[in-house]
Order: C-alpha cells, then structure tokens, then sequence
C-alpha cells in the first residue's frame, strides 16, 4: 500500500462487504481492509462443501432488476453458452441479448436456470405462486375455490384499513380465506409470531405489488411469453422464472471475488472479529478486533463500512452512545436458521418417476417445523458428487436458544427426518448421509424494538465517515443484490464525498429496483 493512501475498514465479507472493496479497488484509490470474524468467505451467501455435495444456505437466484448489479456479475463471472442470443426484459420492453464472455465449458461459470417452486399443503403440490388453474381447482375442490374468491372480493371492497400490521397486507391483497390457507402458518413459521403482530413493513418490502390479480395476470401472460426470459424488469419479483446460478453455488462467486480483490491490493483478514470502534469528534479513527489468538490488533481508518448485525456495532462503539439508542440495539430481534443436508437414494415427489424439477418447496403443513425444502439437484446438477442420488436440504427457523436451536445435531437431524417421514416425502431407509448447519442471525426483524429503529439511524448519521450496507449492517431483509447495490452506492458517496447516505438507506424501498408497477 502506498503511503499516506486512505484506509476503509470493512467489517464483514459477506456480499456487501465484498462488493464494497472491490469497488474501492476498481473505482478509487482507496485501500480497502476487510475483516471477517470467521473464516469463511461470502457470509449467508457462502457455499458448504459436504463431501463433494454443496449447500447453498437459503437458496440465492442470481436475478436483479438492477442492469448495473447483471453487469457486476458477468464481470466477475462469465455464463454458459447458450443456443443464439437470449430475449430478456426490460421495463416494459424486450430486447435480445448476447452475455459477456460466454463460454462453452468452464468451471467458472453461471448457469442460467429454470425457477420451479412448489407449496407443498395437504400432501399435494400447489404451484407458487399460487395459480388460479384448472389443477389448482382439482386440488381444492370448485366450493373451496368459490370461497376463496368470494372472500378476495369482499376484502378487495372492504380492505382492512389502516393497513398496520402483515394480517392486514395479506387479507387486502389476497382475501381472508387464501390468507389462512397460505400465508397464515407459513409465516408463522418463519418469524415465530403471529402476523398480526408484525409490522405491514416486512410484506411491502419482500412481497410488494404482488396479489391475486398480478397472478391471474401473470399466468395469463406466460401464454405469450418466449420461453428466454431471465432479466424480467416486467414481472414481479417473486414470479420471476429463470435465474442465473453459479456452477457451484454462490459461494463460488464470491470466492472469485475475493481473490480478485487480493490481487488488486486488497486485504481480507480472517478469523478477526471486531470488538471496538474508537471515534473522534464524530469521526471514526480506530477499528479494534481481536484473533483466534486472543490478540486485540488496531486498524486505522478514513472509513468504516459495516455490514455487522447493528446490536454489536453499537455495543462495539462504547459509553458515546445515547442509552435510548443502545437499548434499540441492544433489543433488535433476528431470526435464525438451521439447515440438514440429507443425501437420499430417493424421494416420493416424482414425476412419472423422474424427480421432480422444483428448486425449494415450501412446507405448509402444521403438523411439522420444517418451513423449505430444497432440492440442491435442480440448483446445479454440479451440487451433487453422485447424480443418481437426491441432495436435500432441509430449512428451519428458529431463535437462538430455544428448543430447536438447543437440539443436539444428532437429536435434530432424527427429528427432522421423522418429519419429511411423516409427510410422505421420503422413506428412513433411503437416507444414506446427513451434516447440519447453523447460521445465526439470518433474518433481521421487523418487529420489537425495530419500530424505533430511526433512532440507531439517525445516530449512526452523525458520522460522516461511517457507512452501514447490508442485510444485518441496516437491519433490513435485503437479498443479496440489494445488499450490493448498497455497498456500490455507499462507495460512489465516497467518491464523490456525499456526506447524505439516505439514498443508501433509500435501496429496497422507493427505488426502481423494486418499485410497485403503478398500472
């Protein structure tokens, strides 16, 4: 590093935080140091290696409204050659569209896949997004039907108003009846509280503009789509249909990224987590960490980005901080997450004895904790080291601490085969492997104390030098493009020396991105 050349300490090398350093490498001249408290590389985005069987944590489509975010991923990494050019949309236009670099065969490369989703509710297959088809009927039965749409007019015409919490966001958009069959225990399940206890917030930021009749329209307009559809600016985002995915995963990608970042100069200590942030007159000086050793080592910095969860960020910041807003940190909820690879000889859900093509399932039966299911197959063939076996992963949320998270990975791995056992989806005997992996802190809350979070924002603000981006660093339920887009944002303000980070916090709300279509 040069001398007298300015230092960002980034906390966290994750999506965001790699994002972040790669572009101070590539648009600045800004030294870029991240540090990452354990010694994996791509945070929630990373890839397990499982004896040659790879899991991606929560399952990552590689899709953005964003150009610049397709852009930055082509960069990195080239796609898969395809037959002639492919259609992609955008906004209310298509064009044809050849990617950057394609190549024939490679190990590192996208893949661009078929998005299959199913739910899976009385030990049928529902198509997700639901639609409003003739096997959805058969599945129902004409009166249950009849209900539901009778149910979905009267709340169309008498909405729930003010609309304060999920209950309310769910039953004006999909009716009463549909909103206890499906969205009701599911979310339940995830978040740990009832839905009329967390704030409308959640479902307009992940949801959106989505309803029954968006997926009426929808179903509808598959009949005249092509079927070379991957940048779909046009389609809401939870109905986009084909993705990009790495050959190996996520992690994969992210992998590369950092070793790009190597070679340009950058740093990424491992095994260094952070324990104090030491500020001046409303500017951050000192980032303290600590190593596996016990070692407290200092960095200096001109910048600080974080990305990590804001509870200990602030901890980390000491006695300056207000104790109103310590005790929003302090009492910030997240939800955790725990996942059991199975590698099976086979499973039930077949179609005319082929496995079935759905990437993740989502459990909606009551009888059992299990809230997804993927299907790491139909992912990347390349998940799996034996093709002719079935590589699962089984998703449950949790708290950390309670009665799931406190299971022994023994104890947790028979529970959760009894249970896909007791739904019909496999056999015990056609288990051949099993690993467990638990991952703190995935989901930041939108509930608790979160209805003050302004008052943990409005400080943070009042450190020009300070930038948070990121899933946990805003506590805000970013995919993974969101979060990049924060990360590229927070370095341009750098760049051009905007001290305003609202349009930062701005991504994932009001933006184009993931605007409401106003038809």
């Amino acid at each position: 590093m040069k001398p007298n050349k300015k230092v960002a300490i980034i906390i966290g090398c994750g999506p965001a935080g790699l994002t972040a350093a790669y572009e101070f490498l590539k648009h600045t001249d800004i030294h870029p140091v991240i540090l990452e408290m354990s010694e994996d590389i791509g945070g929630i985005s990373k890839t397990v290696n499982y004896k040659g069987n790879y899991i991606d944590i929560g399952g990552h489509r590689f899709f953005s409204k964003s150009d610049v975010v397709m852009d930055w991923w082509q960069d990195i990494m080239p796609v898969e050659s395809t037959s002639g050019a492919t259609q992609l949309g955008y906004q209310n236009k298509s064009k044809t569209y050849s990617f950057k670099n394609e190549v024939d065969d490679s190990k590192d490369v996208f893949l661009i896949r078929n998005r299959v989703s199913h739910i899976f509710f009385m030990r049928k297959l529902f198509d997700y997004p639901l639609k409003i088809n003739l096997g959805t009927i058969k599945k129902f039965g004409f009166s249950k039907i009849f209900v539901i749409g009778i149910s979905y007019v009267w709340n169309h015409i008498f909405p729930n108003t003010p609309e304060k919490t999920l209950e309310d966001f769910f039953i004006n958009r999909f009716g009463k009846k549909l909103y206890k069959i499906f969205f009701k225990d599911y979310t339940e399940k995830v978040w740990g509280v009832p839905c009329d206890q967390i704030p409308s917030e959640w479902g307009k930021q992940r949801i959106k503009g989505l309803n029954i009749i968006k997926a009426l329209k929808h179903a509808v307009s598959n009949l005249r789509n092509t079927d070379d559809q991957i940048e779909q600016k046009n389609t809401e985002t939870s109905l986009i249909e084909r993705f990009l995915y790495p050959k190996y995963g996520p992690g994969q990608l992210w992998t590369k990224v950092a070793e790009k970042i190597v070679d340009l100069g950058g740093e990424i200590h491992f095994n260094t987590k952070v324990t104090t942030i030491v500020s001046q007159k409303n500017m951050i000086t000192t980032v303290i960490s600590k190593n596996n050793n016990g070692e407290n080592i200092k960095f200096s910095a001109d910048y600080v980005i974080s990305t990590m969860p804001i509870r200990y960020l602030i901890r980390g910041m000491g006695d300056i901080v207000p104790k109103i807003v310590k005790e929003v940190a302090k009492t910030l909820v997240y939800r955790d997450f725990i996942t059991v690879g199975l590698l099976l000889d086979r499973i039930n859900l077949e179609e005319e004895g082929i496995l079935i093509k759905d990437n993740w399932i989502y459990i909606q039966e009551r009888s059992v904790s299990l809230g997804r299911l993927q299907i790491f197959n139909n992912w990347s063939p390349y998940l799996v080291s034996d093709s002719s076996k079935v590589w699962l992963g089984l998703e449950y949320f949790c708290n950390e601490g309670d009665n799931l998270w406190s299971m022994s990975d023994r104890d947790f791995i028979q529970f959760a085969i009894e249970e896909l056992v007791s739904i019909d989806v496999i056999k015990s005997e056609d288990v051949i492997d099993h690993t467990i992996i638990r991952m703190p802190k995935t989901y930041p809350s939108y509930f608790g104390s979160y209805k003050d979070f302004d008052q943990i924002k409005n400080y943070v603000s009042t450190f020009p030098n300070l930038f948070l981006i990121g899933r946990n660093g805003m506590h805000k339920y970013n995919n993974q493009d969101h979060s990049m887009l924060t990360a590229i944002t927070a370095v341009q303000n750098i760049k051009n020396g905007q001290i305003d980070k609202e349009n930062i916090w701005d991504i994932n709300t009001e933006q184009e991105y993931h605007e409401e279509a106003s038809e």
